[in-house]
């Protein structure tokens, strides 16, 4: 007698009974009836009917992908989740796509995005908005190589259903709410370096002979014993300058520009700190720490009052929590709503903006490796504190009256996350472990300063890590950190080897999300797009093993090249308007090794620049802005160059001063035009030097923006 579970309970475990179905079609039984007994234990049960070709754990969009990837190869797969909803951050409130240069996404990632692009063609998308007031932003038309039409901001449900519509095209099961058993020695078998199954809290066990981790935070590759890092490695690492602690950089806007007293009662130590400020000492920048760059929810808004739910005061809800945003508040900042990025009928991707926001910094650190119970109570902490964050902002009568009535037309949607009140069910988890393995990806293969080997996918977004920790300077104020924004010169390769565990612990597992990378490379690989290619390309590398046999380290880099290649996969990408340092003749100083005093801002807006980008004296001729690009040399005449990106708002009359062996020459610039031609440099002159050289950068008197980008020493014969 057949058993069926009933429809509700059927939902958590399998997409529908038609993917059981052609389990059951592939049964390799001699008899009907034993067949039919097989079917009946796994719809009644939820076990597996057999091993699967490829087990793929976690509901990620590169889970999706991965899955997708593995039918079109003619392979079985299963996704096993502990999630209910598929699709990680992109049905999880990432509507406002962060994918750096478009053209480095190929494959079955821009596949999604002209999926996205089809489904608001639909007049039946448009229920809160005239498509015709949306118009054509954040759209792309269709590509060279005959990529369809794609856009880059959609709503959350429009994102989960297309992974519904997915699972659904390429048949592929998916159980939920199963969650790996991360006890040591039992959830995760590991035979002779290859994993032979997993297990499930509810007792499933899942075979298969190719297995992917595609969670956030790494929980498959970690209980099958491989390496993983948690937290930011020192610079000395991996010889990098982003990594580590990053006291006194100040990136983006996300830092109190202005000072604010940290203390209770102002001015007195002994009255103690407001919350959510650290007593801890930041350490010491560039080394190393256990802390994990902060998370938070992104929010999806609705500002059309027939789809808005105000915002709920939570259980548990502490105005005094939001003290130091008053604070904020009264030194005049007014950017709380510079993150409402706007998207589809009149709602919004809103993320962390400002130095408080929210972006719950500190309160996540155990994070990563916690056990379930404690995810959740570090979960729900964050969902009071963002909550209440948005309630307070738009209801407590301290708040400026023009933020706090204009906060109050804004809501959660009615639409959106309707099985948890509008609000998102997942957190944005920027970043938990990072595998240790076969390849680790630096700054130094994202800035473009190796040759990264055997691409299987492109990133481009700025080396992006939100801050870490906030702390009382020595001067008494408060202050944030952790907070770097770098800009990529060009898309970058990532390699091969940053998926795969060294060949000496595990040889049949694949890492998408977690990739082997230092914290900062991260930092910029972390993109949902990104997530969805390495997915597709770990997927390839998966059945192509399959086929081959063997160890995954050992497939052929030529084949699975050749593969992807044809399945649209964007490897290599290169960038006329950014130059490699490291592709330059001579010696050449980037800015990023300059010595700077004063404040300069960095910027990648204009082009050419040599590396990730360049920095400027926000026009600030006072004369207190300087540049120092500083060498040693083997003793000689060198030519040298300086390089900037132009412009109008240039200044025409800039002073740079080159020190060399015969003393001192001042050489006048204008960084209106072009310093170069056939190079990107500027020649300031042919100068003798001993074993020191440094050019100088003045400001004083500037009449325009002044430019620090490269100093190029070029021998002369």
């Amino acid at each position: 007698m057949l058993h069926l579970l009933p429809v509700k309970a059927m939902a958590c475990d399998a997409q529908s009974i038609g993917t059981v179905l052609p389990r059951f079609m592939m049964l390799r039984f001699a008899g009907v009836l034993a067949a039919v007994f097989t079917l009946s234990m796994a719809v009644s049960t939820g076990l597996a009917a057999e091993s699967y070709d490829v087990v793929v754990y976690g509901g990620t969009s590169a889970a999706v992908s991965t899955a997708v990837q593995v039918r079109k190869m003619g392979k079985s797969v299963v996704i096993v989740c502990p999630d209910k909803h598929l699709g990680g951050l992109t049905s999880g409130g990432l509507g406002w796509t962060d994918s750096g240069k478009k053209d480095a996404i190929g494959g079955l990632s821009r596949d999604f995005y002209h999926r996205v692009w089809l489904k608001y063609q639909e007049d039946s998308a448009w229920k809160w908005q005239k498509k015709s007031e949306f118009g054509n932003r954040n759209q792309s038309p269709p590509g060279a190589n005959g990529d369809g039409a794609t856009m880059w901001v959609f709503e959350p449900s429009v994102a989960e259903e297309i992974f519904e519509d997915l699972v659904r095209e390429f048949e592929i099961p998916v159980y939920r709410d199963r969650w790996l058993d991360r006890t040591a020695g039992k959830g995760v078998t590991v035979r002779d370096g290859r994993i032979v199954s997993f297990r499930t809290l509810d007792g499933q066990e899942w075979t298969g002979k190719m297995f992917v981790d595609t969670t956030y935070e790494g929980d498959l590759l970690a209980a099958a014993g491989v390496d993983y890092h948690v937290g930011r490695e020192a610079c000395s690492v991996y010889d990098e300058t982003w990594n580590g602690i990053q006291v006194g950089v100040l990136h983006h806007g996300h830092w109190f520009k202005k000072p604010v007293d940290p203390y209770v009662k102002p001015g007195d130590p002994s009255s103690g700190l407001l919350p959510r400020i650290s007593s801890e000492p930041p350490g010491t920048k560039n080394e190393g720490d256990h802390r994990v760059q902060a998370y938070c929810f992104r929010m999806c808004l609705t500002n059309a009052d027939e789809n808005r739910i105000p915002f709920p005061k939570p259980e548990g809800y502490d105005a005094g929590q939001y003290e130091l945003l008053l604070r904020v508040f009264a030194t005049g900042w007014r950017e709380t709503f510079g993150k409402f990025d706007p998207i589809q009928n009149h709602k919004t991707d809103t993320n962390n903006h400002g130095p408080f926001s929210t972006d719950n910094i500190g309160m996540n650190y155990d994070y990563p490796e916690a056990s379930y119970e404690r995810r959740r109570e570090i979960i729900h902490e964050h969902e009071v504190y963002q909550k209440g964050l948005m309630y307070f902002i738009a209801n407590d009568p301290r708040v400026p009256e023009d933020v706090r009535s204009k906060m109050a037309t804004w809501g959660l949607p009615k639409d959106e996350f309707t099985d948890n009140g509008g609000w998102p069910h997942q957190i944005y988890v920027r970043e938990a472990r990072r595998m240790i393995g076969h390849y680790v990806m630096t700054e130094h293969d994202c800035l473009d300063r190796r040759e990264t080997p055997e691409s299987i996918g492109m990133g481009s977004y700025t080396l992006d890590s939100h801050n870490v920790q906030r702390y009382v300077t020595p001067e008494g104020f408060v202050q944030n950190e952790g907070d770097i924004g770098v800009g990529t010169p060009r898309p970058y390769e990532i390699a091969f080897g940053s998926i795969l565990p060294k060949k000496s612990q595990v040889t049949n597992l694949l890492v998408p999300v977690c990739v082997s990378s230092s914290h900062i490379a991260f930092g910029s690989i972390r993109m949902e797009p990104v997530f969805m290619i390495l997915g597709q390309s770990a997927a390839t590398a998966a059945c192509m093993t399959i086929d081959r046999g063997g160890d995954v380290q050992d497939l052929p880099y030529a084949e699975l090249r050749e593969r992807l290649l044809a399945d649209g996969q964007v490897l290599e990408l290169e960038d006329t308007h950014a130059v490699s340092s490291r592709k330059l003749p001579g010696v050449v100083i980037d800015d990023e090794k300059a010595t700077f005093t004063g404040s300069w801002k960095s910027s990648s807006a204009n082009r050419p620049f040599v590396d990730s980008g360049y920095r400027h004296n926000d026009n600030d001729a006072s004369g207190k802005c300087r540049a120092v690009f500083s060498t040693e040399l083997t003793p000689g005449r060198y030519q040298v160059g300086l390089s900037w990106p132009p412009n109008n708002n240039r200044a025409g009359n800039l002073a740079v001063v080159v020190t060399h062996k015969e003393g001192t020459t001042t050489v006048t610039v204008n960084q209106k035009r072009p310093a170069g031609t056939e190079t990107p440099f500027f020649s300031l002159g042919t100068f003798l030097f001993g074993e020191q050289a440094s050019v100088t950068i003045e400001t004083r008197d500037a009449d325009g923006y002044v430019i620090a980008d490269a100093v190029q020493f070029l021998p002369v014969q």
